[in-house]
């Protein structure tokens, strides 16, 4: 065990994802575990500037883990993009003697701690945790499951409506840059199409699928689009096209939003969660930086943050192969 590391700092930032408060909650009784003080810094990288930092032992995160958002706040911050913001943000640290970090967030996070890392040799552990499970390193960020499970929660009430009056639904879910959500969602909730970013099916192909579908005898279709999707400009230009080609359906858009946002976090949201803060603050106590914790293999593993951010995570090609054949 190090014995520089005395005290350690644990912030969210970035947008919320259910999980974050169990990630926050494992950080702060692991710190207890081995008798290090933690702090929780309130609104990411923002908050360093503003050393807005609270003292966190185990009793202070009891009855969080199953709390959707993050009891730390979250917020994009301008300032420490700059040289002069960061080094406000480590003067900060130092003088409340927080001797390293644990972000929990997406790329922008962990680019954050890359940058101040390198300025200031500052040791940084980063914990994945974002609904659209976009980084590369792990199979799962914490809050992908529970935002499939509230997506296919959404399209089974849909696909009631849609089947009492005959209607064509678009469902657009997040992922600008991958098809995550839409791909997994889709299968589970039985969609009659999926339109994701890796795949352009191109307008065409679209209706010769709805066609195809309206001649085996479906009486109404769900189409689960990917907010990134590169078929339209928008969902709703995809249903003003289908309906100027396709009199048969009565074609409705709706868009999950941030909704998929919030709720509780599932419980391998919640394992996942606590599984990777204890490995977060072990690997900073092993005396490493720079290195975020995943899940691979069902194991949890180390990517050195510079591959998380610049790797890409990549689609599930079997996946996308079942996907063509279960809407057939």
């Amino acid at each position: 065990m190090s014995k520089n590391i005395k005290k350690i700092g644990v912030m969210t930032s970035g947008g919320d994802a259910p999980g974050m408060n169990a990630a926050i909650r494992s950080v702060v009784r692991t710190c207890a575990y081995h008798n290090i003080e933690c702090v929780g810094i309130y609104r990411g990288y923002e908050g360093i500037m503003e050393g807005d930092f609270k003292p966190m032992d185990a009793r202070s995160v009891k009855g969080i883990i199953n709390k959707g958002g993050t009891v730390l706040k979250s917020a994009r911050s301008k300032a420490f993009r700059t040289p002069e913001g960061r080094k406000f943000a480590h003067d900060q640290l130092i003088k409340a003697n927080v001797d390293a970090l644990v972000v929990i967030g997406g790329d922008g996070t962990f680019n954050g701690g890359l940058v101040f890392n390198k300025e200031y040799d500052f040791p940084i552990i980063g914990i994945p945790c974002t609904i659209d499970n976009d980084i590369f390193g792990t199979t799962h960020t914490i809050g992908f499951d529970t935002a499939l499970n509230t997506v296919v929660d959404c399209i089974d009430k849909i696909r009631d409506t849609a089947s009492s009056h005959n209607r064509l639904f678009f469902v657009e879910v997040m992922g600008r840059d991958v098809g995550h959500i839409a791909l997994n969602a889709g299968v589970g909730a039985g969609a009659e199409e999926i339109l994701i970013p890796e795949e352009n099916l191109g307008l065409e192909r679209l209706l010769e699928s709805l066609h195809r579908s309206k001649r085996s005898g479906k009486s109404s279709s769900i189409v689960v689009v990917a907010e990134g999707d590169k078929i339209g400009k928008n969902v709703f230009e995809l249903k003003d096209y289908v309906e100027a080609n396709m009199d048969e359906y009565d074609v409705r858009v709706s868009v999950l939003g941030h909704m998929q946002r919030g709720g509780a976090p599932s419980c391998f949201d919640r394992v996942l969660a606590s599984r990777m803060g204890v490995k977060a603050v072990e690997t900073l106590l092993e005396g490493k930086t720079n290195y975020m914790v995943g899940l691979l293999n069902e194991k949890m593993e180390l990517t050195h943050l510079r591959e998380a951010v610049k790797g890409k995570s990549k689609i599930d090609r079997e996946l996308l192969r079942v996907s063509e054949i279960m809407t057939t």
